[in-house]
């Protein structure tokens, strides 16, 4: 399950891939007008988007992950339930493969008894990482209430995390969909993660996609919060919103002088089929690593073991 690299071999650990499973596209078609009533609704989106719609049955969407993540010698992944309760999908998946799944879920803190909702997946399912989207959800995480309940449980519990989108957000198959997206971006903001990180020192947290486009915010956060971390996964095509000409060399050079390397953590942002794990991500990133002559047991605690470190 490893990967070479110059000096050694790196156990990969993917940090951010979506579980797309059965019940995430019925919980899609029923916001869609002209799809809720179908009961074909499934099928249909396979044919708008094109993308292969997985059984009704998680097992097996499990099994077509775990074959990816053999075919390219990944040794784990966090696997994502991508809308709030969508807990049990990611759940059965890891019940069936423990040693090579971890879960993570969407949580909408606004939605009716958010503690019992949270106790229940961390302790009934097992799952360990809190997915916080304020922008889509429409919550403060500084100032929301039930964000620093959450932060009070999860701090309770060795092995766990909270992840929290900022910057930019899109999400292609809610166009593709005809799907209104009415996020509000300025919940999105980093520095919002840092009020609450600085009050829960204990807790750990999670940056995607380098802050997508708010990167200077997310490298203030982190460099002032240790219990900051950040993912780098996807394309990074928030680049472009830089002032000056910005690539991905320049992003991990800039960023391991405020973190360090002990806060990066791969994430490929894989989620759909017949794509499948995205390997170009991780080829990508890591010949950055090594262009930046970044030392082999570095590069082998951002590619997998400082996120299991952080969870266990």
């Amino acid at each position: 399950m490893n990967r070479e690299i110059p000096g050694g071999e790196a156990e990969i650990f993917d940090a951010h891939v979506h579980f797309f499973s059965h019940r995430f596209f019925k919980m899609l078609a029923a916001q869609s007008p002209r799809l809720k009533d179908r009961e074909d609704a499934v099928d249909e989106i396979g044919r708008i988007t094109g993308l292969e719609m997985p059984s009704d049955d998680p097992a097996e969407l499990a099994g077509q992950w775990l074959n990816q993540l053999d075919q390219n010698r990944v040794s784990r992944a966090l696997l994502i339930a991508s809308l709030p309760n969508d807990e049990v999908s990611v759940a059965a998946a890891v019940k069936l493969h423990p040693d090579r799944f971890h879960g993570a879920f969407f949580f909408n803190p606004k939605e009716p008894e958010p503690e019992a909702r949270l106790i229940r997946a961390l302790d009934d399912l097992k799952l360990q990482v809190v997915s916080l989207f304020p922008a889509m959800h429409g919550f403060s995480v500084a100032d929301d209430p039930n964000v620093r309940k959450i932060a009070e449980i999860v701090s309770k519990r060795k092995g766990t995390a909270i992840f929290v989108h900022c910057g930019a957000l899109s999400v292609g198959i809610r166009g593709k969909l005809g799907l209104k997206s009415p996020f509000d971006l300025r919940l999105s903001n980093p520095l919002e993660v840092h009020r609450l990180a600085s009050e829960f020192p204990e807790v750990n947290f999670i940056i995607p996609h380098f802050g997508a486009g708010l990167w200077r915010e997310t490298l203030m956060a982190a460099d002032l919060c240790q219990n900051i971390f950040l993912d780098t996964s996807s394309t990074n095509k928030w680049t472009k919103y830089e002032a000056s000409a910005t690539d991905m060399r320049t992003v991990f050079e800039r960023t391991i002088e405020v973190t360090g390397t002990s806060r990066l953590l791969f994430g490929s942002d894989s989620s759909f089929f017949p794509r499948g794990w995205n390997s170009e991500i991780l080829n990508g990133q890591t010949k950055v690593l090594q262009d930046l002559k970044i030392a082999a047991e570095e590069i082998e605690a951002i590619l997998g073991g400082n996120l299991a470190r952080l969870l266990t």
